[in-house]
């Protein structure tokens, strides 16, 4: 039986804590302060079911668990305490001590953490104490014990107390690392904010992190000459980048000029581009300028660019070169001050590969890339651009739809867009129009993304890559479902929260969106 009088003998209480004093010095001297090992030879020592250390920051007011032993790390990410409420929330509010007996009859433990109340039918105890920091509170340091264990109250609560003044100089400095966080994180927010306000923010719609390196590229761009070659699938928007880029620098006054190289027959473009002399073709009656000389001192933008014949290619190196065309039927080169913006959804590098597209050519376009991403690339942008376009046919269509129901946001999360945002656009049209109750709901949308599939899709490639994309969407159903809680997902389907892991990290899935979709439409519902 354990004694806390005698310091001699094995079992000595005394002779203990020293051993764990002395090691728990040891460990957090070193450089990296391992808190979680810390606690688990601490919760050892004391026999405790769990040891959890909060760690208060003072930007928001939020407690979060910096450090424990006994709680997963699903639970440590969604236990979020607040100042003044539950037991830990006093304790920081107070700064006094708190021993509860048996939590299972305590209103005030909230119990964020999914703790057993009683373990074998013995009643489970709670103690929670402050960490200090020259006299200011920084957080708290708390057990879960069997109440038959404890032998003594205070000789626990004392050494909580000795551990949190031990730790309280490396929790000082968590904090404020957190609190420095947090303030970045609000200081790029504002000026992400700031970005989307000046890059066209009636037009260009998206809050994912891929949108905004956009966003980004783009206000770097803007205000240069340089020439720059937009990227990314049919329908991700790509002339609004474009748009975007030419409103936002010093030539949004001058003329903007847009040309689509694939619309236009061969034997027509370089007409065109660069214009022509009275007479130099058959049905040329008239001098006529090309679209660069109607450019001039602005921009033009060439979509579609890897297109554009092998025959132009060689004239357009010249501009980019000399910037100087010639018209047809004319020697006498022509000066033009043009920005030039270029845009396709091809591999222009595969198009080099077959001697479709001149190499030279390529390196003078691709100046400064921008990629859009595709919109299965960027899911947590469909609410956002959901309501953009309810709002924008709404008015077109005299509707008035008032919102989208959950379950129909879901489909549309999980659906695979091959026609990117404008077969969204569409698909949110057509939901308008036939809706007759000012609500959007699943039955609304095309049959083809009701069942999350097509037959293209889904019948394509090797059988290891239709089984991949199957499980990859059984997976996110079953995070929808969960609402992004991959531990209830991952029981869901009957698999172990590591399997699921391995597999949110194989198709690289962020659950967060899920939480955040249902959190956003949890009121709309079918």
């Amino acid at each position: 039986m354990e004694t806390l009088c005698s310091f001699n003998g094995s079992d000595c209480y005394g002779a203990k804590e020293l051993e764990v004093l002395l090691e728990l010095s040891s460990l957090l001297s070193n450089k990296e302060i391992d808190l979680d090992e810390a606690l688990r030879i601490l919760a050892q020592h004391l026999k405790a079911e769990r040891i959890i250390l909060t760690i208060l920051n003072r930007e928001n007011s939020q407690i979060t668990i910096e450090g424990s032993y006994g709680v997963s790390e699903d639970q440590k990410k969604q236990a979020i305490y607040q100042v003044g409420k539950g037991i830990i929330g006093r304790v920081i509010k107070t700064g006094e001590n708190v021993l509860l007996p048996k939590i299972a009859v305590s209103h005030e433990f909230l119990n964020l953490t999914h703790a057993a109340t009683t373990i074998d039918g013995a009643d489970v105890s709670f103690i929670c104490t402050p960490i200090r920091y020259k006299d200011e509170i920084i957080g708290t340091i708390s057990l879960h014990k069997v109440y038959k264990r404890i032998v003594n109250f205070d000789y626990d609560l004392r050494l909580l107390k000795i551990v949190g003044s031990m730790i309280g100089r490396t929790l000082r400095r968590r904090q404020e690392y957190a609190e420095e966080m947090e303030q970045l994180r609000n200081e790029n927010l504002s000026l992400r904010g700031e970005l989307r306000s000046r890059i066209m923010p009636d037009r260009i719609k998206g809050n994912s992190g891929k949108m905004n390196e956009v966003f980004s590229l783009i206000d770097s761009v803007a205000m240069t000459d340089a020439t720059v070659l937009i990227r990314g699938e049919s329908g991700v928007g790509k002339e609004l980048v474009a748009d975007a880029i030419h409103y936002s620098s010093a030539r949004k006054s001058k003329p903007f000029i847009k040309v689509n190289c694939a619309a236009l027959p061969e034997s027509l473009i370089e007409s065109e581009l660069f214009g022509h002399e009275k007479g130099a073709f058959t049905g040329a009656s008239n001098t006529r300028i090309g679209r660069f000389e109607a450019a001039n001192g602005g921009t033009i933008f060439l979509d579609e660019f890897g297109d554009i014949p092998a025959s132009t290619q060689v004239k357009l190196l010249r501009v980019l070169q000399e910037r100087e065309i010639e018209r047809i039927g004319s020697t006498k080169p022509i000066k033009v001050d043009v920005r030039i913006l270029c845009a396709t959804n091809r591999n222009l590098e595969d198009l080099i590969a077959k001697d479709q597209f001149r190499e030279d050519l390529y390196y003078r376009i691709n100046v400064f890339p921008i990629y859009i991403p595709a919109l299965r690339e960027r899911i947590n942008d469909i609410p956002v651009l959901t309501d953009f376009f309810i709002d924008k046919f709404n008015k077109r269509h005299g509707k008035n739809i008032k919102r989208i129901t959950t379950m129909a946001i879901d489909t549309l999360m999980v659906y695979h867009w091959p026609g990117n945002i404008r077969e969204l656009e569409n698909c949110i049209e057509r939901a308008c129009i036939l809706s007759t109750d000012s609500v959007i709901r699943t039955h609304n949308l095309p049959a083809s993304l009701q069942t999350a599939t097509t037959s293209e899709t889904m019948q394509n490639g090797t059988l290891d890559t239709i089984l991949g994309k199957m499980e990859q969407q059984i997976i996110m159903d079953a995070l929808i479902s969960t609402k992004g809680n991959s531990a209830k997902a991952a029981e869901q389907l009957g698999i172990t929260e590591r399997m699921m892991g391995i597999r949110i990290k194989k198709y690289d899935i962020d659950a967060k969106r899920f939480k955040s979709s249902h959190q956003t439409h949890k009121s709309t519902h079918d």
